[in-house]
């Protein structure tokens, strides 16, 4: 697909890059779109047209509120875990807000101004947590406990390196572009495993749009699709829908419930903590406990006991290789911890930590197969097989296709 330099520049601010609408063009289904009998009547597109749209899309002003929910189907344990249903309340660090988005229904408001001024306001009852990114100021304030948090959208804090791994400033970059953002990820994974077509028209927010859906082509896969809602005049990504091949409600949405593309106020992205409240820089959580911003999987070092299953908390037998079996939405990666201990050890073990089989308890139904013996941890959309011998295969497939990846890597 040719695009010029400035067309380009426009794409890659807020909708998907005209480089990956023309690699996954090579595997769109040349569907014409047909009015559904309750969404609007629009002229018929292909799904490379709506690519092409979202592509060319330079929406770089709007306002309005959004809902995200997601139903995983945790365990209670993991649940708790990852925040429940609040997001107010506690650090107003942006890395700890994040992951109290794994589950449960939010609302926010979002405005954006260019791809240097953005804002959400998550809403909890009358407590609320707001990110905001200016210029290269990057803010999280949460007025449950009146903290404030603030870094550089360059890296770095107060003119001095903030440590290395520090992913705020694209926390706040992704988030302040959902759902736009989330559309533009999922296409970026769209290749030759994906079939992409045109839905059904719909209204999103009051505003006519189609729909783009992307069906996994391989067999295994916890996804039976995604759907993203494309605004029918600018392109803007209004909606998307992550269900499950199971059925059942969106395992994850997220859209706008209301938006205006006019240009928001001056003062929309200014602020000012709040009297008395406790601010902490970027360059001193980075000096302090905790260390990296950018550690991914930072939340799974608080699971009770869990250090017991994979061989202690010093690093010493947590941090193993990483391998990655099979392509496209069949993908599962094997993660050799190398554990002390296999988790019939902890089972049999008088002396183990109460925690430790509470955990191991949580984790599901026993499973056996070539690989050996294990135990799955199961959600609507991952399944890790955690085996014996202190191997752990993950990923977006259901636990048959998880045991027969795990069986065929042996």
């Amino acid at each position: 697909m040719a695009a010029n330099t400035k067309t380009s520049r426009k794409a890659a601010r807020y909708a998907v890059p005209v480089a990956v609408a023309g690699v996954a063009a090579a595997t769109v289904a040349m569907v014409p779109a047909f009015a559904n009998a309750g969404g609007p009547d629009l002229p018929k597109v292909t799904a490379q047209q709506l690519i092409e749209k979202v592509a060319a899309s330079d929406v770089q002003q709007l306002t309005g509120t959004a809902k995200l929910s997601t139903d995983l189907g945790l365990p209670t344990l993991a649940s708790g875990l990852l925040g429940g249903g609040g997001v107010a309340g506690g650090s107003a660090d942006p890395q700890d807000k994040v992951a109290q988005l794994a589950n449960g229904t939010h609302t926010f408001r979002v405005a954006a101004d260019g791809p240097d001024r953005q804002k959400l306001t998550f809403l909890d009852g009358k407590d609320e947590y707001t990110l905001l990114h200016n210029g290269t100021d990057v803010w999280g304030y949460d007025s449950k406990s009146n903290e404030a948090f603030h870094d550089k959208a360059d890296g770095k804090a107060d003119g001095k390196d903030a440590g290395k791994g520090k992913e705020h400033p694209k926390t706040a970059d992704r988030l302040a572009a959902s759902p736009q953002q989330l559309a533009q990820d999922l296409l970026k994974q769209a290749g030759p495993t994906t079939d992409i077509a045109v839905g059904d028209t719909a209204q999103v927010a009051g505003r006519d749009a189609y729909q783009l859906v992307l069906k996994p082509k391989q067999s295994g896969s916890t996804v039976g699709s995604v759907r993203i809602a494309v605004d029918a005049k600018n392109g803007v990504p209004l909606r998307v829908q992550l269900l499950s091949s199971q059925g059942g409600k969106p395992i994850a949405e997220a859209g706008f419930t209301q938006v205006d593309f006019a240009k928001p106020g001056a003062d929309a992205f200014s602020f000012t903590p709040p009297k008395g409240a406790k601010v902490t820089e970027g360059a001193d959580k980075a000096a302090g406990k905790g260390g990296e911003h950018g550690k991914e999987f930072g939340p799974l070092e608080s699971i009770p006991g869990l250090d017991a299953l994979t061989g202690g908390a010093d690093g010493k037998g947590g941090k193993g290789d990483v391998k990655v079996l099979g392509e496209g939405w069949a993908t599962v990666a094997r993660i050799d911890t190398g554990a002390g201990k296999s988790l019939s050890d902890i089972e049999k073990d008088k002396n183990a930590p109460k925690e430790a089989k509470q955990f191991l308890n949580s984790l599901g139904d026993k499973v056996t197969g070539k690989f050996g013996e294990g135990r799955i941890f199961s959600t609507r959309l991952v399944n890790a097989l955690i085996t014996d011998d202190g191997k752990v295969y993950v990923g977006a497939v259901t636990k048959d296709q998880l045991v027969k990846t795990a069986d065929s890597a042996k």
